[in-house]
């Protein structure tokens, strides 16, 4: 392979490492919004867990918007269990869920973390050879 061929090849790794990375960070990105949205239900729950029966309270709706309400049973919430049933909960197991939630998201997220840094020293390796080779060429 000449050495021209070996650039060329370089080059294109370089890009489908950036293509890479883009996707995992696309990827990231969606789980911090899913980590923000469960975190604030559970504020939510936590906050419901200290109002009295018949209370006004704010109510987060999403897009920032929030709602008053008045708070007539305090001791069971509807969970989304997932393929969009959801089951009647306690509020104590319905944070006890968002709480096993946040942790798988969390993990997932260090898993993509790491991918994320594993991809950026490959490519960075890759781009080392291709300016060595560059180097070269201009001498």
């Amino acid at each position: 392979m000449t050495k021209d061929e070996e650039l060329q090849r370089y080059m294109v790794m370089i890009e489908q490492y950036k293509e890479q990375m883009n996707q995992l960070e696309m990827q990231a990105q969606y789980l911090q919004a899913a980590f923000m949205d469960y975190n604030k239900g559970k504020i939510t729950l936590e906050n419901i867990s200290k109002a009295n029966d018949g209370a006004e309270s704010l109510i987060p709706i999403g897009g920032g918007v929030f709602i008053y309400a008045s708070v007539k049973n305090t001791s069971k919430v509807l969970l989304d269990i997932g393929s969009g049933i959801a089951a009647e909960k306690s509020l104590d197991d319905a944070i006890e869920k968002i709480d096993e939630r946040l942790e798988n998201l969390q993990k997932n997220q260090d898993q993509l973390n790491s991918m994320i840094e594993q991809l950026q020293s490959e490519a960075a390796d890759v781009s080392a050879k291709a300016q060595k080779i560059l180097s070269e060429q201009e001498k």
